[in-house]
């Protein structure tokens, strides 16, 4: 029975051919922070409060405009369509039926359109040299109805993710001949996706690299389009081009935050990548409540990386954040059973943060704060 994110995990690994298990579960250099990601959160204690009536509680809260079933948002996953079949979309309907949002990546393999059809997601851009076929993928994202622009601005360059090097993830002659040897070692894996999941390309970028570009063709066109030249005056021609709620991605510095609320962002995602990027930078949870101060609700402060559970839904609530990200407890229920795992797996983490709420007396999810955390 798959109840924990390790028992999604371990499933996953046994599924997926070893490279796409790495891709989802590596982070860069010696992967420190990726590590400290979760294990940080055991380092805050909530504080068990007893006889209070907790017989009704509320786990929904307000993001954006719109109210979502509980504080949990599926966060981007870059080429979660390789993890099952047209994967984006499966999740996307496990999503709708659970009433969270999910944040459809640039780097997807089902595209915009694809997805819109089960509901409209948020969508997750990068900085692109392109500047105008950025513009084309706001414009399509606008137009498809999505609700919020998740802006990713903490990959002006890509981490050095060691495994996806050495598992020949990016390309090459030598790489080619690993990835059949590798998915040929995981038939149910060929079966269901590589041969059942057609068509396998980044949907959202294949007008730009061209129709009938190769995978290796897809991976060269994305590593060389990321911008290091991207600045705070970047944001003022995409907030205009988009005009609805606009979300910047990878602030983890109080002053960092502090410029994007200038900016007139509507919200802020404290986040490290999932430790994919600056390796020895602190973790989501513990950057968390100097973000928030400084925040000082001028904008909606989210938070992603290490979230593994319902109370650690609880726990980012309660140190300053309205919503959580998460991305690989969903990537690999995914991979292990599909719509039906993701389903499971929010189900879960729904069950658990009404515990949480039900044994610290907190009754409300939106209102949760300081007074849940142990202090001794």
């Amino acid at each position: 029975m798959l109840v924990t994110f390790e028992d999604y995990r371990r499933a996953a690994r046994r599924r997926l051919p070893g490279l796409l298990f790495d891709y989802v579960d590596g982070g860069s250099y010696a992967e420190r922070t990726l590590a400290a990601n979760a294990r940080d959160f055991g380092d805050v204690l909530l504080r068990q409060r007893v006889m209070k009536d907790v017989s009704r509680l509320e786990t929904s809260v307000d993001l954006f405009g719109a109210r979502h079933a509980m504080p949990v948002v599926l966060a981007p996953v870059g080429m979660a369509g390789l993890l099952a079949r047209r994967g984006e979309t499966q999740a996307a309907r496990a999503a709708k039926a659970a009433g969270v949002p999910m944040c459809l990546s640039t780097l997807s393999i089902c595209g915009l359109a694809e997805v819109a059809q089960v509901a409209p997601p948020w969508f997750q851009l990068y900085v692109l040299k392109d500047r105008g076929y950025m513009r084309e993928l706001i414009a399509r994202a606008k137009a498809l109805g999505s609700p919020v622009l998740v802006f990713t601005v903490d990959l002006p360059v890509p981490g050095a993710r060691y495994r996806d090097m050495r598992s020949g993830l990016f390309g090459g002659a030598a790489g080619g001949m690993q990835r059949m040897w590798d998915g040929a070692r995981h038939p149910a894996w060929l079966w269901d996706v590589w041969i059942g999941g057609r068509p396998h390309d980044f949907a959202n970028a294949a007008p730009a690299v061209g129709r009938g570009a190769s995978f290796t063709d897809f991976w060269v066109w994305v590593r060389k389009n990321f911008d290091p030249t991207l600045t705070w005056d970047d944001l003022a021609w995409i907030k205009e081009a988009w005009g609805g709620p606009i979300v910047i991605k990878g602030i983890l510095d109080a002053e960092d935050a502090r410029r994007a609320c200038d900016a007139g962002v509507d919200g802020i995602v404290v986040s490290n990548h999932g430790g994919r990027q600056l390796d020895d930078a602190p973790s989501g949870i513990r950057a968390l409540p100097a973000v928030a101060e400084a925040v000082d609700g001028r904008a909606t402060v989210l938070m992603d990386g290490g979230v593994r559970s319902g109370l650690d839904v609880l726990k980012a609530l309660a140190l300053g954040a309205k919503a959580c990200l998460v991305g690989r407890p969903w990537a690999f229920a995914l991979a292990a059973r599909g719509e039906r795992g993701v389903a499971a797996m929010l189900a879960s983490m729904r069950a658990e943060l009404h515990t949480a709420m039900a044994l610290t007396g907190c009754t409300d999810a939106a209102s949760a704060g300081r007074e849940l955390i142990y202090q001794g």
